[in-house]
């Protein structure tokens, strides 16, 4: 059974209803990744390697080829919106900040209305597209698995660039408000058991205070107890952050404890491999989809060939750049 078409065998090329029905299908398959992303992201990290996923999702990731081929995690740090089926040629955000502040009323007294304050910005989207050629001589000679296997590659680089564009903004907060790698706090010497995970453990809360410290204004009502926070690692440094995170809750080391949540995503998209990133997720993290993987198709006459071209279009931005530190690991 195929990915695109249940049964090639039974598949013409030069009839007319087969190629419109690989089409459709093709466009099915292009948008998996968007459809599964919300289900899947958040249950596939549950587990460490293939061989400890259920057998349910071991099927539904050799159906889509869904280990590694592609990286939504940047879906758990921005605040997605949805504005496919719109006209928008963007979206707004704001910096409006105001002097709210609810006070204890004597009777009799009137409120006092406070002023606001800011600008108001507007984020683009842009559109990014990439093309494929099938040579006829593919449905020719039954070559049906070098079909699959090229739209899965067109898909997964699709995917793979939309992944690269939003961890790029991450990346882009740069030095600013950056929390260096802090000391161990009990001290604990280099070589020692506990002394690399203890250290960025330590860096991490120092960060996750920060930030609660400096969006103290801003509504969104964190505190110790509410606030989740996202470590975003190169994969390099995956093994690390894993070992801090598990670190802070080994009850057969002597260390120290946090009241903070976080959770780990890595990625191979960053170009800095040296560095970490705590993040606030979503908020003002903002990242707008206006087109989804959508391709269009056309035979060619003079190179036997069968193009399908996909395009999508989307765009984000750091809202606020105090929900993002960058972290010394080093």
């Amino acid at each position: 059974m195929g990915i695109l078409i249940d049964n090639w065998k039974k598949f013409e090329w030069n009839n007319p209803a087969h190629l419109n029905q690989l089409k459709i299908n093709l466009g099915k398959f292009l948008d998996v990744p968007r459809k599964q992303a919300a289900i899947l992201t958040a249950k596939l990290q549950e587990f460490g390697t293939p061989q400890d996923f259920p057998t349910p999702a071991l099927q539904i990731i050799e159906k889509f080829h869904l280990i590694t081929q592609y990286d939504m995690g940047w879906q758990q740090i921005f605040n997605v919106r949805d504005f496919t089926g719109t006209k928008e040629s963007g979206f707004d955000i704001s910096d409006v900040q105001s002097g709210l502040t609810f006070d204890k009323i004597p009777i009799g007294m009137k409120l006092q209305v406070k002023k606001m304050w800011g600008t108001l910005a507007h984020v683009y989207f842009d559109i990014y597209g990439g093309a494929l050629g099938w040579h006829r001589t593919l449905f020719d000679d039954q070559k049906y698995w070098i079909l699959e296997d090229n739209a899965i590659e067109f898909r997964n680089k699709a995917y793979a660039k939309q992944a690269e564009v939003f961890y790029a903004l991450i990346e882009a907060v740069g030095a600013t408000g950056a929390v260096a790698w802090e000391a161990h706090p009990d001290g604990v010497a280099a070589g020692t058991a506990g002394y690399l995970a203890g250290r960025d453990l330590q860096t991490f809360n120092v960060a996750a205070l920060q930030i609660i410290t400096n969006t103290a204004n801003r509504g969104y009502g964190l505190t110790g107890d509410n606030a989740n926070f996202i470590v975003l690692v190169p994969e390099e440094l995956r093994q690390r952050a894993v070992n801090a995170v598990s670190y802070m809750n080994n009850p057969y080391l002597n260390n120290q404890r946090t009241s903070y949540r976080f959770q780990v995503i890595s990625t191979t998209m960053l170009t800095d491999t040296t560095h970490a990133w705590l993040c606030l997720p979503k908020f003002k993290l903002i990242a707008g989809l206006r087109m989804d993987l959508t391709t269009f198709a056309a035979f060619d006459m003079l190179s036997y060939t069968d193009a399908a071209a996909g395009w999508m279009r989307y765009g984000g931005c750091v809202g606020d750049t105090d929900q993002v530190v960058r972290l010394g690991m080093a």
